[in-house]
């Protein structure tokens, strides 16, 4: 219902404490080559391998979180055991991707973290010191494999800001380039820069939808500054091809007024009130309620205005791939 959903948007990368059990990870890689951590999402117990922790820790990476999506995966304390420089994390609440990958980005201490997934095919000697360097050298913000089915056939995972009609669109493509620039990482998946990660605020907790939450962050990092790019020169395949929904609902909306509504005026970012009738008329809820969302996006883009550099209008027309 409209009248659950939290109107309060975070302002700071921690600010959400979920309860959590953390088992595990005390004693450290001496074999750590890497400045590099792993964050790996489980998304179900039935598909955990010991030999996937085994491919990881064998790719000498400075630590290994393993995020248990499925509270329900019972085998954690035995995998704590047999693998005591892992460190697992298990939710005690209903919580989401990106709030997890925040929560394991504040156990981490390595300048880089490598978020993959249970339900991909990670082969052994996948990551090594020179693929690390040819990957790290621009010091952007995001990199982002080449993902593929099962098959092997490409999965979309180019994102590009486009519109139609004076809407906002996000173009999807199969191919990638090397270097070429998304607008976000397919299913979460990418290298990620461990302190812009964390200036920019992590993954926004009070949009639950994995889409919206993906795209809001990924928006964000573009109009703040920083960039995703991606390479072909790192692929993984999966096992089980991911959902995205694209439902649109409050999510989308508060996506949409936190990255699309503000213009840029003297260096400094700024909503305008007259926006809001606009926002109001397509926005397909009440009044009460759309008045509440843009007040929350309009103290949020205050609070962040000289984060912010650009409005998504200038994003779209000086995009380059």
């Amino acid at each position: 219902a409209v009248g659950n959903v939290m109107n309060i948007i975070p302002s700071t990368f921690d600010e959400h404490q979920i309860n959590r059990t953390v088992i595990g990870g005390r004693i450290e890689n001496k074999n750590a080559s890497l400045d590099i951590s792993v964050i790996l999402l489980n998304s179900s117990g039935g598909h955990f391998k010991d030999s996937l922790l085994e491919t990881l820790l064998e790719c000498n990476f400075r630590s290994i979180i393993s995020v248990e999506l499925d509270s329900n995966n019972f085998s954690v304390e035995d995998l704590a055991k047999k693998f005591p420089s892992v460190k697992f994390i298990i939710p005690l609440e209903k919580t989401t991707d990106g709030e997890m990958i925040n929560v394991a980005m504040s156990e981490i201490e390595s300048e880089y973290a490598l978020v993959l997934r249970n339900s991909l095919d990670i082969h052994q000697g996948f990551f090594n010191v020179n693929l690390a360097e040819r990957l790290l050298k621009d010091d952007v913000f995001c990199v982002v494999p080449r993902l593929t089915d099962s098959n092997k056939n490409s999965i979309v995972a180019k994102f590009s800001p486009s519109a139609e009609k004076k809407h906002f669109v996000v173009e999807e493509s199969f191919v990638v380039n090397d270097g070429h620039s998304t607008l976000f990482p397919a299913d979460n998946i990418a290298i990620y820069n461990r302190k812009k990660f964390i200036q920019l605020g992590g993954f926004d907790y009070s949009i639950k939808s994995k889409y919206w939450q993906n795209l809001d962050f990924g928006l964000r990092s573009w109009l703040w500054g920083e960039k995703t790019k991606l390479t072909t020169l790192l692929q993984f395949s999966y096992n089980e091809e991911p959902i995205n929904d694209k439902t649109i609902n409050l999510d989308y909306l508060r996506c949409f007024l936190k990255n699309g509504t503000h213009k840029i005026k003297n260096g400094e970012a700024f909503i305008s009130n007259l926006s809001f009738f606009k926002f109001f008329l397509n926005s397909s809820c009440g009044f009460l309620e759309a008045r509440r969302q843009f007040r929350a996006a309009k103290n949020w883009v205050k609070q962040n205005k000289y984060k912010i550099k650009i409005d998504l209008e200038t994003l779209i027309t000086q995009w380059k791939d």
